[in-house]
């Protein structure tokens, strides 16, 4: 590898040019680092980055991915080619469509009506249909991927993770994959308050799509009414938990038996077409009691309108964020009611809507097209290489931690033979093309074009129980910024838009990439350790207290909470001392690298200043840390960790009785 040394014009190193502008930039060096080395290292940060900031945007996460979006823009805003087939030219077309405002416009609320009308029709916008109760249900799973009364999914078998199985659930909360439509039923959560905004959102649905505001609102309370006494019927997740009925084990003849009112063959067929299915399929069900209880209320209202109202209403709030601006507005409305901030509007809002459609249904096209745009060979070959470093001198730690038994030790390394190197979430070209390969994307009419992703989305969901490999999707986009250690795989996971500065170059000089992604490497590496519980802080370690671990400070006059916070406290504070350590590694095998000139740093000074630099944050979402997140504030990330290290302090020359130089340090690796 070449390190970014020797001359440093602009023509061999323009990135470190670029590095240092911002480095001398964001300091603020007046602060005394060895008082408050967060205000040192990012003091002028905001300052720098208020005058660009977003809606979106609080940290230096939020703005490289706001970073990677603004690529995708670009990348899609590409002339159409109006005849092209490619999964790439169809995710542009469909990116177009979703941007062709004046044609959507235009349509308002018509084609959202004829689909309605095709499937029975309603009450608010003209004459109904006599329907079949589960042939409306079958259509609504099976062409527009809702669900009204419970969710049907593809995912991993609870007694052999390496199979697919279907899983029936009524909750919202048990996992199943994006982009699908659910039933209002258990996102409302029945607070009065709630409920009166949700009933006025669905009341201003109906009246867009043409209803009497009268006939509106007594239909409305109808389905709210059945909501109501549906919901009910839900058993709470921790008495499941108790009761050993997270994973009930059943089939589809069984499901038949004990929730008549669903015919549970064709619907579940509907759902998960082109896969054949029959009465001896498998299930597996997460509550079991709620549908039984959903089956007889069915049963109670099935004479009336209200169930296929209510299906309406569902399939409605699905498909209403692909019309006009009005249904957009409606939207943006209850999403400032619910979570008491204001949404985004406008052109902005409008890139990011359809950035994210376009996302849902053509990841890996999407994935792609970045990977290929920021994370070339040459990126790639760094940091399997840095990532291979970072895990060996994790490895070698083990040997010298006191407070480990050799039991302990020898749980812990098999516990850290993860990946040879991590997973990079990329894409590969083959199985996007397939995906895309039936699926027809027109120039003006969104709306159908949602319609279609719905159907493509679901089918290849569907295949995923004749191929359990596919089961292998990850929690993050390509284009993402956050990485994570997969328990299921027990691999760590890292999204090619990281590895872009400030976080990471292959010109970089390597201090700033193991200071920035060397220490989020190591990190995630050790979250293998927490999950499986090898070790525990105090427990397996008395020296090294919660006290040690941040919690004798505070931010803004208020105390982070240790026990919460524990173990991302403990992967902080070991993932900075791991990586120091790989850094140093590295040196030995690798010429030495110089200084970054004009920075008055030394390469080891560079190191912690980077990982510092990885923490910016705005101020105002400081106080939302200490009680949403299981990280500490970003200044305490930085604080706890340096404090803890004998090699800052020495490298920084701080005094025996400068703050960020305590004199009892915990050691945990």
């Amino acid at each position: 590898m070449e390190l970014c040394i020797g001359s440093y014009h602009a023509h061999h190193c323009s990135e470190c040019l670029t590095l240092l502008a911002r480095l001398l930039e964001v300091r603020n060096a007046t602060i005394d680092p060895c008082e408050d080395f967060y205000g040192y290292a990012c003091g002028n940060w905001e300052a720098n980055h208020l005058r660009t900031r977003t809606m979106e945007s609080s940290n230096v996460f939020d703005v490289l991915l706001e970073e990677n979006q603004l690529i995708l823009k670009r990348l899609l805003e590409v002339p159409q080619l109006r005849v092209g087939s490619s999964a790439k030219e169809k995710a542009i077309r469909f990116y177009h469509s979703c941007m062709d405002t004046q044609q959507i416009e235009a349509e308002g609320a018509q084609p959202l009506k004829e689909l309605i009308n095709q499937i029975g029709g309603w009450n608010f916008t003209g004459p109904e249909k006599q329907t079949d109760f589960n042939q409306t249900l079958q259509i609504l799973m099976g062409k527009y991927n809702t669900f009204p009364f419970f969710r049907a999914y593809v995912g991993p078998n609870s007694s052999d993770p390496s199979t697919n199985i279907i899983q029936v659930t009524g909750s919202s909360g048990d996992g199943s994959q994006k982009g699908q439509g659910q039933a209002l039923l258990l996102v409302i959560g029945f607070k009065s308050q709630v409920v009166r905004v949700y009933f006025s959102y669905l009341m201003k649905l109906g009246t867009l799509l043409g209803g009497p505001q009268n006939v509106t609102s007594t239909f409305i309370s109808f389905a709210l009414s059945f909501i109501s006494n549906l919901q009910k019927e839900v058993t709470p997740l921790q008495e499941r938990r108790e009761r050993g009925m997270l994973f009930y084990h059943t089939t589809i003849r069984e499901l038949q038996e004990k929730a008549p009112a669903i015919d549970w063959l064709s619907c579940l067929q509907a759902a998960f077409h082109p896969v054949q299915l029959n009465i001896s399929q498998p299930i597996a069900v997460h509550d079991m009691d709620y549908l039984k209880g959903m089956s007889r209320m069915i049963g109670k209202w099935q004479k009336g309108r209200v169930l296929q109202i209510y299906m309406i209403l569902c399939l409605v709030g699905n498909l209403s964020p692909a019309l006009d601006s009005r249904f957009q507005d409606a939207r943006r409305e209850l999403y400032e009611k619910l979570h008491g901030k204001t949404g985004e509007s406008g052109l902005a809002h409008r890139w990011r809507k359809c950035l994210s459609d376009t996302s849902t249904f053509f990841e890996p096209v999407l994935g792609e097209m970045i990977v290929q745009e920021i994370f070339p060979q040459e990126t790639k070959d760094l940091a399997e290489k840095m990532f291979s470093v970072v895990r060996d001198a994790l490895n070698s730690r083990l040997h010298q931690v006191e407070w480990m038994d050799e039991q302990t030790r020898q749980e812990a390394k098999d516990k850290a033979c993860v990946e040879d190197t991590g997973h990079w979430v990329l894409m590969s070209q083959k199985p996007v093309e397939k995906g895309c390969a039936p699926l027809e994307i027109h120039d003006n009419t969104f709306l159908l074009n949602v319609v279609a992703c719905l159907k493509a989305v679901r089918e290849n969901f569907s295949l995923r129980l004749l191929h359990p490999h596919l089961q292998d999707n990850w929690k993050v986009y390509p284009w993402s910024v956050h990485s994570y250690y997969s328990l299921r795989r027990h691999a760590v996971v890292f999204p090619a838009g990281m590895f872009r500065s400030p976080f990471f170059h292959a010109e970089f000089p390597s201090a700033v990439n193991f200071g920035a992604m060397g220490v989020i490497m190591a990190h995630e590496l050790l979250h293998a350790f927490h999950d499986y519980g090898a070790y525990l802080v105090p427990e397996s370690c008395p020296r090294c207290n919660r006290d040690a671990l941040y919690e004798r400070y505070s931010l803004q006059g208020l105390r982070i909470n240790g026990t919460f916070t524990l173990l991302e406290n403990a992967a902080d504070t070991g993932g900075l001392a791991i990586a120091y350590q790989a850094y140093k590694n590295w040196l030995k095998k690798h010429k030495q690298e110089r200084n970054l000139p004009g920075s008055g740093l030394s390469h080891h000074q560079l190191f912690y200043i980077s990982f510092a630099n990885v923490m910016n944050t705005f101020r105002e979402r400081l106080q939302a840390f200490l009680h949403n997140d299981p990280h500490s504030p970003p200044p305490l990330r930085v604080r706890g960790p340096l404090s803890n290290s004998q090699d800052f302090a020495r490298h920084f020359h701080c005094s025996s009785t400068a703050p960020m130089n305590p004199a009892f340090k915990c050691h945990i690796w």
